[in-house]
């Protein structure tokens, strides 16, 4: 007799299913996204193998649409390096959360530390897996899938502004409603909304004090320092969940 209560893995195919699954409400706003930078790129000169090369190796939406003035400008290195870590300094703040989950990651870990973007750190943040699936393996696969729908986004937009007259005015909202979809898809299944709240209260304290332009660092080193306070009794209240 069978006395392994362990839940069986999902095959190969089923892990794929539910990472595609994870990843469709990224699907079109990096699609859409990509498109409005592969058009902005190929009006300022550069082609299609530049937008490829930007989508695969920089993969940082943002940056690559600020990318596309530092090149037009002819940026040097050194602008183009502080440039880089001031748009991506948010980065440094919700990727401590992720540093246990990836810890022992393996052959995984280079990639997710890579592709650990805002829309793929909401997906993946409540540190859940399917049961049943590897996480490792499961949160590679979400991370691989978001990647490959901006460089399809980057490539069609580089086509299209080759072949047609557009418009990418107001195109940026796209990431914007990216957000909200994330955010309330979270905020519905989480089971503590004490991070959500923390994030939301500080936030709009640090948006009344340092104004729109300035509140982004301030706001996340808040809920960094909040979060870091509250940890060991949100830990208390999953743990007896």
């Amino acid at each position: 007799m069978n006395t392994d209560k362990t839940p069986p893995r999902a095959s190969g195919r089923g892990v794929v299913k539910k990472a595609f699954i994870k990843s469709a409400p990224v699907l079109a706003g990096y699609v859409v996204l990509g498109v409005g930078f592969g058009i902005l790129l190929r009006n300022a000169g550069y082609g299609l193998l530049w937008s490829l090369a930007m989508s695969v190796l920089i993969f940082a939406g943002s940056m690559q649409y600020v990318g596309v003035g530092l090149l037009a400008g002819g940026a040097s290195l050194i602008t183009a390096a502080l440039t880089t870590f001031m748009v991506n300094a948010r980065h440094l703040f919700y990727s401590i959360s992720m540093i246990d989950r990836y810890r022992d990651a393996g052959k995984y870990k280079p990639y997710l530390i890579f592709a650990l973007t805002d829309e793929t750190y909401s997906l993946l943040c409540d540190g859940s897996a399917p049961e049943g699936t590897d996480p490792d393996l499961y949160r590679f696969l979400v991370s691989l899938f978001n990647q490959c729908y901006w460089v399809t986004g980057c490539v069609l937009g580089s086509i299209l502004g080759a072949a047609l007259p557009f418009g990418a005015d107001g195109i940026e909202f796209s990431m914007t409603a990216l957000f909200i979809a994330s955010f309330t898809e979270q905020w519905i299944t989480a089971r503590d909304r004490t991070p959500a709240v923390v994030g939301i209260a500080g936030s709009l304290v640090c948006l009344l004090i340092f104004g729109a332009e300035g509140f982004l660092i301030p706001s996340m080193l808040v809920i960094t320092a909040v979060l870091t306070l509250l940890r060991p009794r949100l830990e208390a209240k999953e743990a007896g969940a």
